[in-house]
């Protein structure tokens, strides 16, 4: 089941919080609890995304992305992710997210998050294409960027990320029936 409460938590805690600037870092603290784990007693990789969007969320609150989605009647959607696990995370561990924008191209918002032990190491890394959607369409990441007074600072995306999403583009949709 979805992290509602989870979610929520993490909703009030950063709502008052200070406005984070275009490229800020969004740091969240959160625990592996038991029903986050898989039989092997290592946290499921289905809830390390879930868990993902526990520190994107309030970072898309905190950058004025909530105040733009209501004011516009816009939807927030993920459209791919990449996410390289490393180190296993296990019942109980603490860990710190790190959430910043990584940049933007004309149709998607890219994000990176990671989450880290506390003796330092990273245990995932994910990337996020993320849309914003109205009346059925994709909004243009120029119109985004303006209601979010992004200004036109756009930093280029790493050249592997472009890569990796690029590579993505030429997969076949939908994928052949097997």
């Amino acid at each position: 089941m979805y992290p509602f409460i989870r979610l929520a938590k993490e909703l009030i805690k950063y709502r008052n919080a200070p406005a984070l600037g275009t490229w800020d870092v969004h740091v969240s603290h959160h625990r592996i609890w038991p029903w986050d784990l898989d039989m092997m007693s290592e946290l499921n990789n289905g809830r390390t995304l879930s868990i993902f969007d526990l520190g994107r969320i309030p970072f898309a609150m905190r950058a004025g992305l909530f105040r733009a989605l209501r004011r516009n009647k816009w939807g927030l959607t993920v459209a791919g992710s990449i996410v390289r696990y490393r180190k296993r995370l296990t019942n109980l561990e603490k860990i710190e997210m790190q959430s910043r924008l990584l940049g933007w191209d004309d149709r998607f918002i890219y994000i990176e998050q990671s989450m880290w032990t506390r003796d330092g190491t990273c245990a995932n890394h994910g990337i996020f294409r993320t849309a914003i959607v109205g009346k059925g369409k994709m909004v243009p990441t120029d119109t985004v960027r303006q209601e979010l007074g992004a200004g036109d600072d756009p930093r280029d995306l790493p050249d592997w990320v472009a890569a990796l999403f690029a590579a993505d583009d030429t997969r076949p949709w939908p994928p052949e029936r097997i």
